[in-house]
Formats: structure tokens, sequence, C-alpha cells
């Protein structure tokens, strides 16, 4: 069979490189096609464009590259078309993967949506045309059913969450050979900084992290910096930085101060106490309260219903807070009551093999 997959992002390229290894697993000789990245390629996948290359975030940027952006959209469509794929599968992305649902389903092409966009978060009027463009919807957060069925009348399929797959399969170095790699001294425990992926968003929170580091000087300190950010931004800084090497970083950490986003899951399933911090600009944070109506900012906190984890934003995100806060994950008293907290999220997550249940849903539905 014929497949297209559309992913806009470092995390859709690995879901969708996990869900392509899959799918072989279902239809031996799957013809794929792909926007996405490095991992799908490595599964066999034919890229069309890189999301190097899609990568808009923001109004202004957003704005500032309409053109290309709407060239990319005509040429998706046009590759689309001549590829004439059996599925198409979007994965997350929603800005523009919704416009090719649309463009897609026009043209009577079964359109497959693994990753549901965040609508129970903002943009909810986004359900009205997930009801008419997406054929079937594949959701990873348990929240997401009832949101959809009950509420919203869509009928989805829950799969559980690909991440658990992603830890459980992760294996770590030694954290001996960790440390001799990094330089990392050798008795120090190690506490990881985890500031996010954008360049203004990192500078925000480094500011705070580096601040409250510098006073654990028994504890050693390394930020997972992602491998796209240049390394002036870590320059005199009182810690120590690696790029492509989260999960091996978080398999050996004591703690965590964590930015909001899907590190705040990850983190939780590495089981290592954690501080979920975020800091933005002024103007950003009074829009973006505006639009986003939750009771939590962190993925573990939406799922258990209940503030798991510390959550410091804004004004609240400051040295002296999350020294407090950090000291009380340190000392043990905080910690056991995450981790206990932890192994409930387990459970509502589903458990493992989210790949493979789409996989085999997909194939099933259109006669693999």
């Amino acid at each position: 069979m014929r497949y297209y997959i559309i992913a806009g992002e470092a995390s859709g390229d690995l879901h969708g490189a996990n869900l392509l290894k899959a799918l072989k697993q279902e239809d031996p000789n799957p013809i794929v096609r792909a926007w996405g990245g490095d991992r799908m390629h490595a599964q066999g996948a034919t890229l069309v464009k890189h999301y190097r290359e899609l990568a808009f975030m923001g109004f202004w940027e957003v704005a500032k590259n309409i053109r290309t952006i709407l060239k990319n959209l005509s040429l998706c469509k046009e590759d689309i078309a001549a590829f004439k794929p059996d599925a198409l599968i979007l994965i997350d992305y929603p800005g523009f993967n919704l416009r090719i649902a649309q463009w897609a389903k026009a043209c009577r092409i079964p359109v497959h949506y693994y990753i549901s966009p965040q609508v129970w978060a903002w943009k909810e009027n986004r359900v009205k045309l997930m009801k008419k463009v997406i054929d079937y919807l594949y959701v990873i957060l348990p929240f997401e059913k009832p949101f959809f069925e009950k509420k919203h009348g869509l009928a989805v399929d829950f799969v559980g969450h690909p991440l658990l797959d992603e830890v459980a399969q992760f294996d770590a170095s030694s954290e001996a050979e960790f440390r001799a790699e990094n330089n990392l001294p050798k008795e120090k425990p190690i506490v990881a900084l985890l500031p996010g992926s954008r360049t203004q968003e990192v500078k925000k929170m480094l500011a705070v992290m580096a601040t409250t580091a510098s006073h654990f000087s028994d504890y050693c300190f390394v930020v997972a910096a992602a491998p796209h950010l240049d390394n002036s931004l870590f320059e005199g800084l009182p810690v120590y930085v690696i790029k492509n090497k989260t999960y091996t970083l978080l398999a050996h950490a004591k703690a965590a101060l964590v930015t909001s986003g899907t590190a705040t899951l990850e983190t939780a399933l590495f089981e290592v106490p954690q501080v979920v911090c975020y800091k933005t600009s002024a103007l950003s944070y009074i829009i973006g309260k505006q639009v986003v109506k939750l009771p939590f900012i962190s993925l573990v906190n939406l799922i258990l219903e209940k503030e798991a984890v510390s959550e410091r934003i804004q004004s609240g995100c400051n040295p002296r807070q999350l020294i407090a806060d950090l000291s009380a994950i340190l000392s043990g008293n905080k910690k056991e009551e995450q981790l206990v907290d932890y192994k409930v999220l387990k459970e509502k997550l589903g458990g493992s093999g989210a790949s493979n249940t789409v996989a085999k849903l997909i194939t099933k539905r259109i006669g693999a």
C-alpha cells in the first residue's frame, strides 16, 4: 500500500518513524513519501521536505514567511495528488496539516490524523473543521477521548502515548560512562536542566535556572541543549551542557528543572522528580492567559488532574522559589510524593504499543 506521512517537527518525525516501523510489520511492502526528518528517512520513507524547512513559530514569523508557507502547501497538494496514497497520515502540526486534510477530504483521500492538535487547550473551534475533514483520529492522551466524544461527538481511538515505548526501549550508557564522556565530576549528583528548544525561550529560562544552580554547590547541573542552539547561549554559566543526550541525562538525574512541554512528561516517565517552570514576555503571557483556559501547564498535572509537580510561571518562576522547590525534592520530602504520582500517570497513559496499535488500525481500515 501507499502511505503519505506529514510531520512538521522533530517530535513528529520521531513518532512517524516509529509508526512506519510498525506499519512494516503489518504491510511488508509499504511505499512511503513523507514530510519529516532523518528518522523517517532511515525507516525507508522518501523525504519530500525536511521539517527544518517548515519550522515557523509565532505570529510574526508565520506572517513574515507566509509566501513560503503557501508555496509549501501547494507543493504538498501536488505531490500527494501525483502519489495517489491509500492513506494520508497527518501527525500533529495543525496549522499546516488541517489545511491539507481539508483539501484531501475534498479529493476523497482517506485522512488519518495521529496525535491530535491540542484543541482542548486553545482554538477549540477547530473541532468543527476536524469533524468535517478527518476520517480517523488517533489520540494519545486519556482526557482527549471524552473531550472529543462526549463534548463534541467526534469518534476517536485512544491508542496510548508513544513516549511510553520510547522510554521503555531506551538503553542508556552507565552513569560512569556518561560522566566520563561529558567531563562531568565523578561524585556530585546530577540535576537536569531542560530549558526548551527555542532561542528566546532558552535565554529567559537559562537565566533563572543558572542562578538557581549557583546555590547548590554539591550538585552537578547539566543542560540538555537542543542540537540547533548556538553554544554562545551557554557561555559563562555555572552549568555543563550536552547535546543529543537528553534521555541519557534523565536516566542518571536525581531531579530536574523543566520548561513546560512534552519534556515534563518525558521527565516523569524516567521517574525524575521535577519542578516545571515557564517564563515568557509580558505581552505573550497576557495573550496566552486569554486564549489558553487550562488549570495547569504541564502534561503531568493535566493527565493526573492535580498539581503533582510544582508549576512556577512568569513572576513565580524566580530563583528564590526554584531554590525552595528544588531543595524540597533533593531533601526527599517532595520526591516520594512525585514518584507515587508517576506510577498513577503511567497507568493512565494506557500502556505500551501506541505505534503498533495505530499501524494495525490504519492497515485494517485501508484493507492492507
